[in-house]
């Protein structure tokens, strides 16, 4: 604990740098650091992401990322409980002996690892969720074609769109990189946005799988507005203030 409070500029300041070293901040660790308040920090925080400085997430901070920012795949390991969460709640919408397409992403990938083994019929643009699925006698697993894009293992290009659009599927179930009531459902790749809208469009029913973090991103590609959506799965983590312009919505929302 500092003798002498720290001056408000000198907080921001040791904000940005403990955000910048550590990936994340709490306001109740850094307020127990510097010996202020959680409300000081919270306050630091909204003026420091006005300044477009950082996103404030439920409890604490992320640092902006640009906005053609994408992590590999095989490195999402964050926020992992509110993932299976995430997917062991969708399993109350896959229909019986159905098809449904699956979207590219670490949700999504965890949600199709907990498919119980029964007839069904499984569409993908992704090899990783195809692979996830290849054990399994009873789900008939088929992928689209195309480009095969390193960061996701989404196949993209003319000939998955192609073969979308001969398609219909009793549920589409997406991932996205961000989620916003303004801005829409956003990724960073202008031909993975493609193929993401696709399968909303071809989907009797739409239903998102995201975690809290994606509702305080932003991405480069807006591909499908919040009102195309019927279902949002995520996690209770959802900072309540989020949740509120969805309400407004005639989307189903699930907190889990």
């Amino acid at each position: 604990m500092r003798d002498a409070p720290m001056l408000a500029t000198e907080r921001q300041q040791h904000l940005l740098h403990e955000l910048q070293r550590s990936g994340r901040l709490t306001a109740a660790g850094v307020a127990e650091d510097l010996g202020t308040s959680v409300e000081t920090i919270r306050k630091d925080l909204i003026q420091l992401e006005r300044q477009g400085h950082l996103h404030r997430v439920h409890g604490g901070a992320l640092p902006v990322t640009p906005m053609t920012f994408e992590p590999d795949v095989t490195t999402r390991a964050d926020n992992l409980d509110e993932k299976t969460r995430i997917a062991r709640a969708a399993l109350t919408r896959v229909p019986d002996g159905g098809a449904i397409a699956v979207d590219a992403g670490s949700t999504t990938l965890e949600f199709v690892r907990q498919l119980p083994d029964r007839p069904l019929n499984v569409y993908t643009t992704a090899l990783s969720i195809a692979g996830a699925l290849s054990h399994h006698r009873n789900i008939r697993v088929s992928t689209f074609g195309g480009l095969v894009r390193a960061n996701t293992t989404t196949q993209v290009g003319p000939l998955a769109l192609n073969a979308i659009d001969k398609m219909h599927f009793d549920v589409a179930f997406v991932g996205t990189n961000s989620i916003s009531p303004d801005r829409g459902l956003a990724t960073p790749d202008e031909a993975e946005a493609a193929i993401k809208a696709a399968l909303i469009d071809h989907g009797e029913r739409a239903v998102l799988l995201a975690d809290h973090t994606k509702f305080t991103q932003r991405s480069l590609m807006t591909y499908a507005q919040v009102t195309d959506l019927d279902v949002i799965i995520t996690g209770t983590e959802l900072d309540p203030a989020l949740r509120e312009p969805f309400s407004d919505t005639d989307i189903e929302l699930e907190y889990v």
